[in-house]
């Protein structure tokens, strides 16, 4: 069987945007749907026990969440496969561990617990950063078709596997995958007499991205692409075009900021701006 799309939930209504696109990716790929809820441990130290009675509630709870969500899928893609999963544990390590059997991880950028605590603190970070295939996060509303794919180009080697991913969002939608590389030099460099000098990285840096579209191109001959070369910050330039986007994708390493984005403070940019869903993939 095809590995399936792994999409997380705690009930929240970004989870269920979450949900929402993950059914809509599943279908897309033809491959199953898998909704994990992962009820946590008990939370007020480890000295304490949880009271009589706790974890068989939080698991009704959990049912509960996971019903919800299938019925959710189920009426956004009638027909795919579905499948639930309750699991103890905290919802970073478990999906550690659910990556190992997925290319794609779906999770909502805000939850309740611990998702909301993975999402605004360093375990998304490492979870992006670290785990195979990509990692979508998805806010409430998120959830609709978009106009194209964007990806970040950085033209490093290590961003491969984030054109890939690209080029087969666009594929599968049948719409234009936008290559948007932002670019920038020290103050000091962009003054008059060295306005060449900046139209010649303009240059050198549009050359690059051809060169590393150019094989994703040939092996997807029937994607439309734009290449958007651009002075600025990557935030800015990536969150500028979010808002017609179906997808952003990023990858985990790289050259510069783009590069940086799982591990820096431009992740966090991304992830808390972007105006559609964010794929980070690592290499």
């Amino acid at each position: 069987m095809s590995e399936p799309v792994v999409a997380a939930t705690d009930g929240s209504p970004s989870a269920t945007a979450a949900v929402r696109w993950a059914a809509d990716d599943a279908a897309r790929r033809a491959v199953p749907l898998l909704i994990v809820h992962v009820v946590e441990r008990w939370p007020y130290g480890i000295s304490a026990f949880p009271p009589p009675g706790w974890q068989d509630a939080m698991a009704e709870a959990g049912d509960h969440i996971l019903a919800e969500a299938a019925k959710a899928a189920t009426e956004r893609r009638p027909g795919i496969d579905v499948s639930t999963e309750l699991t103890g544990g905290t919802p970073s390590e478990i999906l550690r561990e659910r990556a190992s059997s997925t290319s794609e991880i779906v999770i909502g950028s805000r939850g309740t617990g611990g998702f909301a605590e993975a999402l605004l603190g360093s375990a998304v970070l490492r979870l992006a950063g670290h785990v195979r295939g990509a990692v979508v996060v998805v806010k409430a509303g998120q959830d609709g078709p978009g106009e194209e794919i964007v990806v970040g180009v950085d033209g490093s080697p290590d961003g491969e596997a984030a054109l890939g991913f690209a080029f087969e969002q666009a594929r599968l939608r049948g719409v234009v995958l936008r290559a948007v590389c932002a670019w920038h030099v020290p103050l000091h460099t962009v003054m008059p007499e060295s306005v060449h000098d900046v139209t010649g990285i303009q240059h050198e840096q549009q050359r690059v991205v051809a060169e590393r579209l150019a094989p994703w191109r040939e092996l997807y001959p029937g994607v439309e692409v734009v290449e958007e070369v651009t002075y600025g910050h990557p935030v800015s330039a990536l969150t500028d075009v979010s808002g017609r986007a179906a997808l952003l994708v990023v990858g985990s390493r790289g050259l510069g900021a783009v590069g940086s984005m799982v591990l820096g403070s431009v992740s966090r940019d991304v992830l808390h701006h972007a105006r559609c869903p964010v794929a980070v993939v690592r290499p």
